[in-house]
């Protein structure tokens, strides 16, 4: 008898929130077809009032507001994966246009200027939000995760980058990058405990050969020191995406940045101060919106959509996402800055979209 009274009410509300009326031959538990109060009968054999019209309204009208009829449920619902994977490939345009914008800003900055200016920056921003929010203190627990994610994304990723970009161009620095899926997700399985299919893996790193092989091919076959510079940005910014990816399960994505740009602000704003009374400035429109953009939309925005990204679908299937950011990179080194895209680029492209689409449907 409860387990019908309970169905027959979750019918009823259902039905009110949508507007429509009960069926024929369905009444509300707890009332009589003449719109009288029933009782139930307990197990002990005493009766209990029935449900009484004000507290069924009540109901509906709880009802009515959460949207939960039986049939919109299902339409209204958003679907996280979907949701995940938009604002993850969101994160990767936004980082598509860091090199490019870095490029612009050097133009105007010393690279030691441009990385602690662009942290200063993007660290104002956040305690904007954190403050207009009324965000309270992280817990304890979580601070020595968000000073990796600040070491790695905040300070380590961008100056590495930054000096690699002084001997290297852009499209040469985007194709070793493309390396980043592959070391998040290895970071990943060994933080997490997690352990992505063999699919997932083989795939992972055949779109890591096809990068790997096209930088070589462009560099002939050496390493250079801009390399170098490169690789050691893949690991830091590994770290600090897989460690951000975690706390982001935890704690909105962008309060995750938020507080790593709050541990980094105090040295970074002594660090622009130094930095900009020894490296010459020259101001141009170039070198301002250069320093812009990495300062907000690839520091701030791009790390809170990319950190919620990966919240929703896992950090090795985000990260996989990244196998795209190379050829983006490309694009805008082309359309921004002029450069020569390389003849092995379409090659490459099919090759990474491939690993992609097989990653994105793999278990993990």
């Amino acid at each position: 008898m409860t387990a019908q009274n309970s169905a027959t009410t979750s019918m009823t509300i259902a039905v009110t929130a949508t507007g429509e009326s009960t069926p024929t031959g369905s009444t509300p538990t707890g009332r009589t077809p003449t719109g009288r109060p029933s009782s139930t009968r307990t197990p002990g054999g005493s009766r209990t009032p029935g449900t009484s019209a004000g507290s069924a309204d009540s109901g509906s009208a709880s009802a009515g507001s959460g949207n939960t009829s039986t049939e919109d449920a299902p339409r209204g619902a958003a679907d996280p994966l979907r949701r995940g994977t938009l604002l993850a490939a969101l994160g990767v345009v936004c980082f598509s246009l860091t090199f490019p914008s870095t490029v612009w800003g050097l133009e105007s900055f010393g690279p030691w200027s441009l990385v602690a200016v662009r942290s200063a920056l993007a660290g104002l921003i956040g305690v904007a939000f954190l403050l207009v929010g009324r965000v309270p203190l992280p817990e304890r627990r979580h601070w020595a995760g968000l000073a990796v994610v600040a070491c790695g994304v905040v300070i380590g990723f961008p100056l590495l980058t930054t000096l690699a970009l002084q001997t290297s161009t852009t499209s040469h620095a985007a194709v070793v990058v493309g390396l980043l899926p592959l070391t998040t997700a290895a970071f990943a399985a060994l933080r997490t405990g997690r352990r992505p299919s063999r699919t997932f893996w083989s795939a992972a790193v055949a779109g890591a050969v096809v990068v790997l092989g096209f930088t070589l091919q462009q560099s002939g076959g050496a390493v250079s020191r801009g390399d170098l510079y490169l690789f050691g940005a893949l690991l830091v910014c590994a770290a600090g995406y897989t460690e951000g990816g975690r706390l982001a399960r935890q704690m909105p994505g962008w309060q995750v940045i938020g507080w790593a740009l709050v541990l980094c602000l105090p040295l970074m704003l002594a660090g622009s101060a130094v930095a900009l009374s020894l490296e010459p400035v020259h101001l141009n429109a170039h070198g301002v919106i250069g320093l812009l953009w990495v300062a907000a939309g690839s520091t701030f925005l791009g790390l809170y959509v990319w950190y919620r990204g990966m919240a929703s679908i896992g950090i090795p299937k985000a990260s996989q996402l990244q196998l795209a950011q190379p050829l983006l990179t490309l694009f805008w080194s082309v359309f921004l800055l002029g450069e020569t895209l390389p003849l092995a680029a379409p090659l490459a492209a099919v090759g990474v979209l491939v690993c992609i689409a097989v990653t994105q449907r793999a278990r993990s």
